[in-house]
């Protein structure tokens, strides 16, 4: 198994407290004895929070018009567990997990929720070790390609759901202001996208065609049509 000076470079964080990295990456199945702070639980608990703040913060800054509805959307796919499994293959963390001999000859080393459960453990670990801020770099660091990703994805949303259309031989999406509000030089509009037998989506922005690609965006993301690129 490799070193943990491997795993610190990937991370970009050395430990202070060796301890706590050897912790977040100790499964349930392997703990030594009966009591729950003896696995990464704890740490994964608080790792959760950690990422929930960062991701939040990220996409406040990175899109300052998005409604708070945009915004809940693609927070829960960018820290969903198939995210999270992602991040930590991008780190191979899954060589590194100490775990049952059972658990790891059933594959226990790329399941997705034991992968995704020891991310979380280890930004809770870099917290515990050197605060927010580190953990935050992490983050940001990690997710990046997937805020690439949300970026190309929102500005490029209605063409990608026309073309989803399509190849379903549906009607082409249709779209209806739904409402205007704020004064005349800042206005917000709210659009609604409908498919035929689809559930329509609603979007809001700063005009009309960024309340519309919202909507489109909403949808694909809703439908799964969307999907986050993986992290190499």
């Amino acid at each position: 198994m490799p070193d943990h000076g491997f795993l610190a470079e990937r991370l970009g964080h050395t430990f202070n407290s060796p301890a706590l990295l050897r912790l977040a990456l100790t499964h349930a199945s392997a703990r030594p004895g009966s009591k729950s702070n003896e696995d990464n639980e704890r740490l994964e608990f608080l790792g959760d929070r950690v990422l929930g703040l960062a991701i939040a913060q990220l996409l406040s800054e990175q899109f300052p018009q998005a409604s708070e509805g945009e915004l809940a959307r693609w927070f829960n796919h960018l820290v969903r567990t198939e995210t999270c499994a992602e991040a930590a293959q991008s780190w191979q963390l899954g060589d590194f997990i100490l775990m049952s001999g059972g658990e790891a000859g059933s594959g226990g080393r790329h399941k997705k929720t034991i992968l995704a459960n020891a991310c979380e453990a280890v930004l809770g670990a870099v917290f515990s070790d050197a605060g927010y801020e580190a953990a935050r770099e992490i983050v940001w660091r990690t997710w990046a390609p997937y805020m690439a990703a949300l970026n190309n994805a929102a500005a490029d949303a209605k063409s990608v759901l026309q073309e989803w259309a399509q190849g379903r031989q549906l009607p082409l999406p249709s779209y209806i202001e739904v409402a205007r509000e704020g004064p005349d030089h800042a206005p917000r509009f709210t659009a609604e996208v409908r498919v035929e037998g689809v559930a329509p989506e609603r979007g809001e922005g700063a005009n009309k065609r960024q309340a519309e690609q919202a909507a489109a965006l909403a949808m694909l993301l809703r439908e799964g049509v969307w999907q986050l690129p993986a992290n190499d």
